[in-house]
């Protein structure tokens, strides 16, 4: 036996055993693994309509399926609708009594994970949360190469909690990835504590990349003291999710709107270090037009502005 094979082994042991999955239930549930995760996607998946898609999502056998559902319906969890599409189909749905199943199960699930989280310091949950995300980075994309792929990303507008990882992520990657000092996340935190005290929806925007539910990468568009000129702030990508065209996407969202908006210059600082974010800002049409030499962050640095004209020709 390898020993890629023997870690994936001792890690499933690890894991199963850490979140209960070797009870005949889920730990305080009446439901199995395949239960629950049945539950989850008719609650959870507006993609879901019919057993065959269950089939589909979740890589499970029909008859495996059948049986489950036929469980559900006896303890009146599910009910199902012949479809107006097509006669033979039946659409699925959760009563609700099946309703408040899943909401003790997702509570239950919700608890557990924080039990395992709460002897952790913050640092740790970092480590974790960043390595499950690798985990699941490395194997989807080995899944992508086989199987019609879905969307990678989106781009949406921030939720709550959101900002604040931002900071934190920016911080800590350019930390890891440039050595730039603490006093850097001070400089961001600044700006996006302006930019959320200040927010004005009609002059500027922020788009945070979505990938399977995680943050992966932002960018902002925030107003100058000229009404004229937008200013382009704070992109960056995870690294789990670069390669994926994220920062070319996040660039080009920001230029539209600042157009929308009326703006006849968009500019951004940078530093010369950043050779990927550089070359996306000069893809997109935006010009050098100034160097300065600079000691910050713990290191002499070479910070330079770039314009994108927007006015029509």
């Amino acid at each position: 036996m390898s020993e890629p094979v023997a870690e994936i082994r001792t890690f499933n042991r690890f894991y199963t055993h850490i979140i209960g999955l070797l009870d005949e239930h889920l730990t305080d549930s009446p439901f199995s693994l395949p239960e629950a995760r049945i539950l989850y996607e008719l609650a959870s998946n507006d993609t879901v309509k019919t057993a065959a898609d269950l089939s589909r999502i979740l890589d499970m056998d029909t008859a495996q399926i059948s049986r489950i559902l036929a469980r559900f319906k006896a303890r009146q969890l599910v009910s199902s609708t012949v479809s107006t599409d097509h006669a033979k189909l039946r659409i699925l749905s959760l009563t609700p009594e099946g309703q408040a199943a899943f909401a003790a199960l997702d509570r239950s699930a919700i608890d557990r994970a924080n039990a395992v989280l709460a002897p952790l310091d913050s640092a740790r949950v970092s480590r974790l949360t960043q390595s499950m995300r690798e985990i699941r980075s490395i194997l989807d994309n080995h899944r992508s190469e086989t199987v019609s792929p879905a969307p990678a990303y989106i781009l949406r507008t921030p939720r709550a909690g959101d900002l604040g990882l931002v900071v934190h992520r920016q911080a800590y990657l350019y930390n890891k990835e440039y050595n730039l000092d603490w006093t850097f996340e001070g400089l961001i935190a600044g700006i996006m504590s302006g930019f959320i005290a200040n927010f004005d929806p009609a002059r500027e925007q922020a788009w945070i990349a979505d990938r399977n539910g995680e943050i992966a990468g932002s960018v902002f568009l925030m107003r100058t003291d000229d009404p004229q000129v937008g200013k382009l702030r704070m992109l960056y990508v995870e690294p789990s999710a670069r390669g994926l065209g994220i920062g070319s996407a996040l660039v080009a969202a920001c230029i539209e709107r600042a157009r929308a908006v009326g703006y006849h210059k968009l500019t951004l600082w940078t530093n010369d270090f950043l050779l990927s974010a550089r070359r996306i800002y000069q893809e997109a049409g935006f010009k050098l037009m100034e160097e300065e030499r600079h000691h910050s962050f713990g290191h002499d640095l070479v910070g330079q502005t770039w314009t994108l004209d927007l006015r029509p020709e």
